[in-house]
């Protein structure tokens, strides 16, 4: 992660100038950056490398299903490409508005001969006490609209389909066992034991991989975990 922010920090650089030109205080260069969080979760596409106006700030491809930690990148329109892990080969191509503080995530989403970014704002408002916050995101490409319920409890997402995500949602900490379902039914086609929710957690749970795999393809459906706060 290290490594990670010096690279930021050269790609940010430009920027830290052109503001100590008009702003005598150095305090104050870098207060109103955006936070990137970029994940993963194309099934079948291989590792990729990340690029913020063309300055590659991962020294080891991001593979599926992972995530970066937040990255600190200028508020503005600031160009984001994914390419090909050690390649110029770019897969992922997108000029992306960020506000002043705020907090993105970029999802690299669908099969690879279809892939594209899936950019959602992330709200880290604290949750209140004893609660967590989850998000749902539906990112599995030939999975039909699901709903997600609390085995033996209330569904908590309804009816969402790929390339949707929900509103954080308010959820009492705790440990679950999650199911996903087709929309409307009671047939349970995941089942994702041990969620646990900490107290002022915030997270998102994403459905991932693919209800029928292609040939040689082991990326079934799933589902994972990233803690945003």
């Amino acid at each position: 992660m290290k490594k990670w922010m010096k690279l930021l920090m050269l790609a940010v650089l430009p920027f830290a100038l052109a503001s100590c030109e008009n702003d005598d205080d150095d305090n104050d260069v870098m207060l109103n950056d955006a936070n990137v969080m970029v994940v993963h979760a194309s099934p079948n596409a291989p590792g990729v490398d990340l690029l913020i106006n063309n300055t590659k700030v991962n020294t080891t491809p991001l593979t599926y299903p992972n995530n970066t930690e937040y990255l600190a990148v200028p508020a503005g329109t600031q160009n984001i490409k994914v390419n090909a892990a050690g390649t110029s080969t770019t897969v992922i191509d997108a000029n992306v508005e960020l506000d002043p503080d705020a907090a993105y995530s970029v999802f690299a989403i669908n099969t690879l001969a279809n892939i594209e970014p899936l950019v959602l704002e992330d709200d880290l408002t604290e949750p209140a006490a004893n609660m967590a916050h989850v998000r749902f995101a539906h990112l599995s490409p030939d999975a039909p609209a699901v709903d997600v319920a609390v085995q033996g409890g209330p569904v908590l997402f309804s009816n969402r389909s790929f390339k949707s995500a929900t509103d954080f949602t308010p959820v009492p900490a705790g440990t679950y066992t999650l199911e996903v379902r087709p929309a409307g039914s009671m047939d349970v086609v995941l089942t994702v034991p041990d969620v646990v929710l900490s107290n002022g957690g915030i997270y998102t749970i994403f459905a991932k991989g693919f209800l029928t795999p292609p040939a040689g393809n082991m990326n079934t459906l799933g589902a994972e975990i990233i803690v945003n706060d």
